[in-house]
């Protein structure tokens, strides 16, 4: 293991707060003062491999790498953008770059992988949408949407849909890059936070967020406006009396059934994170004090007989500001919140019973997603932004100074069956 990914006593003096538990905790594996791996190398974490993917002389003023990889398993490969403007398939097994294609930007989008085709969907800040293939990287069509793409498409009854930085949405056609239709709302004026909505196909409609504060759900073959657009910055401004500074509804929405119906989660970065009615749009419920959030994910786990565990379900919030918070999907009330280190943290991702975060200036970390609690911790010198892909016990990830690291996951739990394919 290089001085990169080595595991650092730095994290333990780095001012983190990840789990608020008493002394008694160490014997259980979380204790915010001492991570245990700081005693225990040989932890939860290991690296499996890493791999400097980005050439250093196509870096150009961009520290962060952000995104996140896409997995082929069938195909053992893992593909990811960079800063250096190119879009990277590599091996699974050892990290070897296979091809890259290069854009006019940075390659900030998490791309989508059609394993129907073999083909490859992503943005890049240059303001395109490429399509390529899997195999080789040979560019089959791409089209111009004038604004910067960092969200992940969706591939859903056939046709492609896609959010750009300038309050966009777009449907093509896959075959060809064809447009079908737009949507396009007016940006605030004022104050914006970095970062957009992507896009969700839920049931017969499409969601997205804006940055003027509105959720709109569209026709997936024609665009027109389903239902009212729910004005979330005038939630914030009759709750407070005063307009937002930000308005922006950052997060992708998140679907899902309650009891209640259909619902689909989004997050104002003034206000709090919201359940829609995903018919009609009327809010189900609000949990206003759960701010700054730039990440919403559902976690969910089976209930299991041996030994007895139930069911759970979990709406992950990620925020810079306020931390990672873990809140009942069919209340929103606070379940768990943890503080994280400061300068981001990314969505978290399920992997081996857990938690995988990356954070912006510190490392990776795994937490529990029954409390919020570390498990453990890999310290990264120059940090890493992008969001970790998992699967089974694995899980691939870019860190800020352009190393693919592949790491493994020991289950945290005995009873845990890990996926025994090496991707």
């Amino acid at each position: 293991m290089t001085r990169a990914a080595r595991r650092s006593w730095s994290l333990a003096c780095a001012g983190l707060a990840l789990g608020l538990v008493g002394c008694d905790a160490i014997r259980s594996g979380a204790h915010p003062d001492l991570p245990p791996f700081v005693t225990r190398p040989d932890g939860s974490m290991h690296v499996v491999y890493e791999r400097t993917v980005l050439a250093a002389s196509r870096r150009v003023g961009e520290p962060y790498e952000r995104g996140q990889p896409e997995l082929d398993p069938a195909g053992m490969r893992v593909f990811v953008g960079s800063s250096d403007r190119g879009l990277y398939a590599v091996r699974a097994d050892d990290g070897t770059v296979l091809w890259r294609f290069e854009t006019l930007g940075f390659v900030q989008c998490a791309p989508l992988y059609d394993p129907g085709e073999d083909v490859l969907y992503f943005g890049s800040n240059d303001g395109a949408l490429y399509k390529v293939r899997a195999k080789n990287g040979q560019l089959l069509w791409r089209f111009m949407t004038n604004a910067e793409v960092s969200r992940r498409p969706v591939l859903a009854n056939g046709t492609l849909f896609v959010a750009n930085a300038n309050d966009t949405v777009l449907a093509l056609d896959p075959k060809n890059g064809e447009l079908r239709w737009h949507q396009h709302r007016t940006p605030a004026m004022g104050m914006e936070v970095a970062g957009y909505s992507g896009v969700t196909f839920f049931r017969d409609k499409i969601y997205s967020g804006f940055s003027d504060g509105t959720v709109v759900a569209f026709d997936p073959a024609t665009g027109a406006e389903r239902w009212q657009p729910v004005d979330l910055a005038a939630e914030v401004e009759a709750q407070t009396g005063e307009a937002p500074r930000y308005l922006d509804v950052d997060t992708t929405p998140v679907a899902d059934t309650l009891q209640t119906g259909p619902v689909v989660f989004v997050a104002s970065y003034a206000g709090g994170v919201y359940a829609l009615d995903a018919e009609t749009g009327s809010q189900v419920w609000s949990n206003t004090g759960v701010l700054g959030v730039s990440e919403l994910v559902l976690w969910t786990e089976e209930a299991r007989a041996e030994p007895p565990s139930p069911a759970r379900r979990l709406l992950l919030a990620s925020s810079g500001t306020s931390g990672l918070w873990g809140l009942d999907p069919e209340t929103g009330a606070e379940v768990w919140r943890r503080s994280l280190p400061s300068g981001g943290v990314s969505a978290p991702v399920a992997i081996a019973g857990a938690l995988m975060v990356s954070t912006t200036r510190l490392g990776i970390f795994l937490l529990s997603p029954l409390g919020g609690d570390l498990i453990d911790g890999i310290h990264l010198a120059d940090g890493s932004a992008m969001t970790p892909a998992a699967r089974g016990t694995r899980a691939f990830v870019l860190t800020n100074a352009g190393t693919l690291l592949a790491l493994r996951v020991a289950p945290p739990l005995a009873h845990f069956e890990p996926n025994r394919t090496p991707l």
